[in-house]
């Protein structure tokens, strides 16, 4: 095939590749960004060292509402990826997850793109998680 039927062949690759980044940042966000906001708006928010029950409340109100945000956001980014991607909207399915597995074909439990980014950033955080607070956070008791 000749390059220019081959970059012909697939005319949104270079819009799917951005969207499945924007996927990636948004999905790394809702764990990290989020979080990191939410305390630092409640960090603003207290007068003192001392804890208070206004600033938890504010950071809680805080994270859900990024969150939301950012969930809603990932959700036009699916819908905008399989507009891109030539995916027809067709009969309402449930996902993979949620159907029986008996007497499924094997091709029917297939992800989509923005679901595996989605699944795969959980599993890096949970990963980097686990290995900062093995090897890196240290003891809240002190030295042993």
């Amino acid at each position: 095939m000749p390059p220019a039927a081959a970059a012909d062949a697939h005319p949104h690759r270079l819009q799917r590749l951005a969207l499945a980044l924007a996927a990636v940042v948004v999905s790394v966000n809702i764990w990290t960004g989020a979080p990191l906001l939410a305390l630092w708006v409640g960090s603003r928010t207290t007068g003192s060292t001392r804890l208070n029950m206004g600033s938890v409340v504010l950071v809680v109100i805080v994270l859900a509402v990024c969150v939301g945000l950012l969930v809603a956001l990932l959700a036009r980014i699916n819908a905008a990826y399989e507009r891109a991607a030539g995916h027809v909207d067709g009969p309402r399915t449930s996902a993979p997850w949620l159907r029986s597995l008996r007497g499924e074909r094997p091709g029917d439990a297939a992800f989509r793109v923005v679901e595996q980014i989605s699944v795969c950033s959980v599993a890096v955080c949970a990963l980097l998680f686990n290995v900062w607070f093995f090897f890196f956070a240290g003891s809240p008791l002190g030295p042993a």
